[in-house]
């Protein structure tokens, strides 16, 4: 009743059409876009975890009141202004975000308008057929299953209607659905089943020290060692492992980037490392034992791979500009969702309700490339949590920060948390190069790009096309733009012309009088004729052209077509079809040249294989429609 909301409530009665401003779900819907907005101008979009899953179950559930309302059109779009009216003062970041909180909101409303009004028509059936006061888990988890009606709308709504749902029997259904899914999936990786079910026990007491950001050479000591999923004392070479060590200077998988890959050796081993990744406080190097034998306690020299971490490295800092690019561009709105950093590409996912256009991803590009010019220092520190936030740093939500962060800033132009390995300077990167963009999910959207050598190669591929391209053209790098649209112009006037003979072919002006071959058979005029040169279009436009020259008349028309084969058509009037049908008689034609067809009484069309038989096959229509016109 506070006047906040006043406004916020009259929005929604004009929005849902609802005369009764008293209505508990206009009070549902006016608090639930204030919720909303502030939500997707902080950065979250409907998604199905997390803070994603609460914001989309708000959406819904002010969808649900206003179709309870009588409103089943996209609405709750529509009150973000009046919400920006009543708040936007004391809330600047809403008023820049409105315009992307109601695409956002929209697109939303009509992804679920199909599946509530699907969803609620089931529903209601299933709460005709109670007997009880209890819907039925098997019936929740089929709404929520087949059709995608959300369990807790599904709960909101048997609420409201003084009836419960039986939970337990659809987690039971839900547990059930899981084990079939489990049973039914059969990619894993090599990778996950070194790694998953692993228990922290089996390594309970080891810890890892990382020293990998400074050097990619260090000692250490195996703490453990697992084979096949137990802890072991002993390895003796070709055993597939997983070891810990007291210290290493390789960076275990976390934050979107790769583990490390490399070699341990020592005086009577060597260790192959193909992957590095963490269990409770521990490094996991995962890999095979290639020669010797290793105990516990055994003294290792790490090295990792320099080539494949430098890579890394370039991939990993241009994905902080990437991301700070995409804020300035596109907005603050945008956000990451995931990434990958790997040595030959990085890949960026990030909240944004519509595609990147090309000379938004052309600008995003050159501004990494023109901080990478400007060669700026990382500027790395160790900093208390709230220090570091109100520093400026991003972080990101859902990830585990501890009460100190490692916090990276590239001069002006970004500043996160991030506990990845980067560059010493901007100009290490070398070059960046976005690869493409496109959407993976409702409001996420996805670049992938390449920098260092791997942008140099890209530039090489694209170049060596260009080069390819003009040789076909006849002509340089430079002049291909030029020349390939000379080639589209040329193309153009050659399909005009080849349309104008193929209209005179078709109206028999073309050296062959189509209407003078034409024959009487008992007061009817048959044509059956070849054209060559002529497509099936063609075909079709002579026969109609021919019919309606000749007036009562049978047409049927052959050729021959570029790929080798048989193109019919037939043409009868409307006075003949009761006597002629031209779906019977260009069937008959064409399993005379070895094929097959069929349509309506006044058209229809065939094609054949053997197209050394067309012209007997045309000789004998004259026959065919002598009997047809007779009655036999």
């Amino acid at each position: 009743d506070i006047d906040l909301f006043q406004g916020l409530v009259t929005a929604a009665a004009k929005a849902t059409n609802q005369m009764d401003r008293k209505s508990p779900s206009l009070r549902v819907i006016a608090d639930h876009i204030r919720a909303c907005s502030f939500l997707i101008v902080d950065g979250v979009v409907p998604g199905n975890e997390g803070r994603d899953y609460v914001l989309r179950r708000i959406i819904r559930r002010a969808i649900r009141h206003g179709y309870q309302l009588g409103q089943e059109k996209p609405f709750f779009h529509a009150l973000v202004p009046a919400l920006v009216e009543q708040m936007g003062e004391a809330c600047p970041e809403l008023v820049k975000g409105a315009d992307h909180a109601s695409r956002v909101l929209r697109q939303e409303e009509e992804r679920f308008a199909e599946t509530l009004a699907n969803g609620m028509e089931l529903l209601e059936d299933a709460i005709k057929r109670l007997k009880s006061r209890t819907i039925p888990g098997e019936a929740v988890f089929k709404l929520y299953d087949t059709f995608g009606f959300p369990v807790d709308l599904t709960a909101d709504i048997a609420r409201e209607r003084g009836l419960a749902i039986d939970s337990a029997g659809f987690e039971k259904a839900m547990d059930s659905q899981r084990e079939r899914s489990r049973d039914a999936s059969v990619f894993v990786t090599p990778a996950s089943i070194r790694i998953s079910g692993l228990s922290p026990k089996l390594i309970l007491g080891s810890t890892t020290d990382f020293c990998g950001y400074d050097s990619l050479v260090g000692e250490g000591e195996i703490q453990a060692m697992l084979k096949d999923g137990a802890a072991v004392k002993a390895a003796s070479a070709g055993d597939d492992l997983q070891i810990v060590l007291d210290k290493t200077p390789f960076y275990a998988e976390a934050g979107g980037q790769v583990g490390d890959i490399g070699v341990f050796d020592n005086e009577k081993a060597r260790f192959r490392v193909t992957d590095t990744k963490k269990l409770a406080n521990a490094h996991l190097h995962i890999g095979r034992l290639e020669s010797g034998s290793l105990r516990i306690g055994d003294k290792l020299t790490a090295r990792v791979d320099e080539k494949t971490r430098q890579a890394t490295v370039l991939n990993h800092s241009a994905t902080h500009l990437l991301h700070a690019a995409l804020r300035k561009v596109l907005g603050t709105h945008v956000v990451q969702k995931g990434s990958l950093v790997a040595p030959d590409r990085l890949r960026f996912d990030f909240s944004h309700t519509q595609p990147v256009t090309p000379q938004e991803l052309d600008t995003i590009e050159r501004m990494v490339n023109a901080e990478i010019r400007r060669n700026s220092a990382a500027d790395i520190r160790e900093l208390p949590y709230d220090e570091a936030i109100k520093a400026g740093a991003m972080a990101l939500f859902g990830e585990k920060y501890g009460d100190t962060v490692r916090v990276l800033k590239f001069a002006d132009f970004s500043t996160e948390l991030c506990g990845g390995t980067h560059v010493h300077r901007t100009g290490d990167i070398g070059l960046f190069r976005i690869t493409s963009e496109g959407g993976i999910a409702a409001g996420i959207r996805r670049i992938e790009a390449v920098s260092g050598e791997g942008a140099l190669e890209a530039v090489k591929v694209a170049d060596g096309a260009l080069k390819r391209v003009a040789a076909l053209l006849r002509g340089t790098s430079a002049e291909v733009e030029d020349k390939l649209t000379q080639l589209l112009e040329r193309q153009k006037k050659l399909e005009r012309e080849l349309a104008g003979l193929r209209s005179k072919l078709a109206s028999g002006s073309g050296g062959q009088d189509l209407a003078a071959s034409a024959v009487k058979v008992n007061g009817t005029h048959v044509l059956a004729a070849r054209i060559d040169g002529a497509d099936a279009k063609t075909l079709r436009e002579a026969a109609d052209q021919m019919k309606n020259k000749l007036g009562t008349a049978v047409v049927v028309l052959g050729a021959v077509t570029e790929d080798g084969k048989v193109a019919l058509v037939a043409s009868v009037t409307p006075d003949l079809t009761a006597l002629v049908k031209a779906g019977d008689l260009v069937g008959s034609v064409a399993a005379m040249v070895g094929g097959r067809g069929g349509g309506r009484a006044d058209f229809a069309q065939a094609g054949g294989n053997d197209a050394g038989k067309l012209d007997d096959a045309l000789a004998a229509v004259r026959g065919l429609v002598e009997k047809k016109l007779a009655g036999t």
